[in-house]
């Protein structure tokens, strides 16, 4: 089998409300690219790439297409099943650059499946759980209205509620995670998310402040060196999500001892090749994971799901979607991947198990044979 040509679709996706907010951005729409891999023997895969927004971390719409232009013509030619192959030609074209290179290797691996006749997570060594658990993010609000609003996630069936927090006084902060965890119940797990909006002492302060309520800080400062003088000065463990970016910033996070879990972004990382790595990492040191990206449609969720369903459940900590916040994305055939009850159920087709809609895509912005 060898892939004979590549197409990029572009799509815009519409936020719920006109607006996701973190600490230090937000976005009002996302700019998502999407891959079609078509192969000799008639088998196609499919792969995306959304940032969330160009100012998140170091990538955006435009560099995604870019990096894609750079290393497709290097894989045309090859066999999608064999990804190390794929990747090391991916790796030769153009370094770094993980996120462009990622709906590449999903596709690949969808196809792979497709050629097997199994859903992608078999081929990732089968499925722990299905449906598997989902996770929410609580915007940034006042103490009454986060409480209302974890109370609701709760009766819906969240059993991990992620705290915005940062960007304001922290002050703030502390009383919005008193409100909530005054109405988490015991099988309940909390997170204050800073999305990097912490300094030091804003972490050392909240921690203190909150010391008696169970949860995890997720990347509460900037920089790994921030997190990693977090150390012995907070109360509470450290999960790391945007210095978690790379398998050997993982590495380094576990051998140093910084991070006791991370929030990983699956296009971030550079794709399923290598979210299969750190899992088993992950997994060798029992340190707890999410498998989650940074936005996208159905084939990003599909993605996610597939991995999370493929996590071992004692160190699996959920996948997060951007369903719920998401108004319009690209037409599918498949029924829309969802997380309104607190778990999402993983598609039991081939390969990834979700067909778009191609036919009402338009004209693809680019094309490789």
């Amino acid at each position: 089998m060898k892939i004979t040509e590549i197409r990029v679709y572009q799509h815009n996706i519409e936020v719920v409300g006109g607006l996701y907010q973190m600490s230090i951005s937000e976005v009002t729409a996302l700019d998502t690219t999407v891959v079609v891999l078509e192969t000799d023997e008639g088998v196609t895969g499919f792969g995306e790439t959304c940032p969330l927004g160009p100012a998140y971390q170091p990538q955006h719409a435009l560099g995604a297409r870019a990096a894609i232009a750079e290393v497709a013509p290097s894989v045309i030619g090859l066999d999608p099943r064999q990804h190390g192959l794929v990747y090391q030609a991916m790796d030769t074209a153009l370094n770094g650059h993980g996120y462009g290179k990622s709906p590449i290797d999903v596709a690949c691996w969808d196809i792979a499946a497709k050629a097997a006749g199994v859903p992608l997570c078999d081929l990732l060594g089968g499925a722990h759980q299905n449906p598997i658990p989902s996770y929410y993010g609580i915007m940034p609000a006042e103490p009454a209205a986060a409480a209302a609003h974890a109370m609701e996630l709760q009766a819906a069936g969240f059993r991990r509620l992620q705290v915005k927090t940062g960007g304001r006084p922290v002050a703030e902060d502390i009383a919005v995670m008193h409100a909530v965890a005054e109405v988490a119940d015991s099988t309940t797990e909390l997170l204050a998310d800073a999305n990097r909006g912490w300094t030091q002492r804003d972490a050392i302060l909240f921690s203190g402040a909150c010391r008696e309520i169970p949860l995890a800080l997720e990347q509460p400062c900037s920089t790994f060196e921030e997190n990693a003088n977090l150390a012995g000065r907070v109360s509470h463990p450290v999960f790391l999500d945007e210095s978690a970016d790379s398998v050997t910033a993982v590495m380094r996070a576990i051998e140093t001892g910084v991070a006791q879990g991370f929030g990983m972004k699956l296009s971030r990382v550079g794709g399923i090749s290598k979210m299969n790595t750190i899992i088993s990492m992950c997994a060798a040191r029992s340190i707890p994971l999410t498998s989650d990206d940074t936005w996208g449609g159905d084939i990003t969720n599909a993605a996610t799901a597939h991995v999370g369903a493929s996590i071992p459940a004692a160190i699996f900590e959920g996948t997060w979607i951007g369903e719920p916040y998401t108004a319009a994305s690209y037409p599918m055939l498949t029924e829309t991947i969802s997380n309104r009850t607190g778990t999402i159920t993983v598609p039991d087709g081939p390969g990834l198990g979700v067909v778009p809609d191609l036919a009402a895509w338009g004209e693809p912005v680019a094309v490789y044979r």
